[in-house]
């Protein structure tokens, strides 16, 4: 249970939706509860964990994408409201070149620009950048080379990286000549 906030944390990043985050985190913590025999002592637990959540994260969504689309009212209000609450996790206490250019922008456009990025780059990019897993870990969860891994991480990054210039720009932050 220690991991259950931040594995919800992963999981409301990953279905942009409180009810599905903790259906998802229940889902996981159930799947790890009934194959614990498998884990290996000594490994890493957190590491197991969410690769049992991103595992049941991508079942759910392959089988979302073969089912029509539906909306619920409900859901788009949670959208609504996640999308104005809160920010990402608080920065260290130092501020890097990175934390200073993302200060520029609202939590708001951060959080939209990851939401944009399609499920490929997404996913590795929030494993990544936002829960502080190492490739290995990240290439293990989502059972992809690491070279996948960096590729998708790269191009995920860059992806965000023009949306929050698009952004920087519409606020008059950089030349939009140069």
């Amino acid at each position: 249970m220690e991991y259950a906030p931040q594995l919800y944390s992963a999981a409301l990043r990953m279905t942009r939706n409180r009810a599905d985050a903790e259906d998802l985190v229940q889902e996981a913590m159930l799947r790890g509860f009934r194959s614990y025999e498998t884990f290996t002592e000594g490994t890493n637990l957190r590491a197991w964990l969410f690769r049992i959540l991103t595992n049941a994260y991508i079942n759910r969504y392959r089988a979302k994408q073969r089912r029509p689309d539906e909306t619920d009212l409900g859901e788009v209000e949670d959208l609504f409201l996640y999308r104005r609450v809160g920010g990402l996790e608080a920065a260290a206490a130092s501020l890097s070149a990175e934390d200073q250019f993302l200060d520029l922008f609202t939590d708001d456009e951060v959080k939209t620009a990851l939401e944009d990025l399609p499920e490929n780059f997404r996913l590795p990019v929030i494993l990544a950048d936002v829960e502080g897993f190492a490739y290995k870990e990240i290439a293990d969860m989502l059972d992809i080379p690491v070279g996948t891994v960096m590729s998708r991480l790269h191009r995920g990054r860059k992806a965000m990286q023009r949306a929050l210039y698009a952004y920087a720009e519409e606020r008059g932050l950089v030349d939009q000549a140069g």
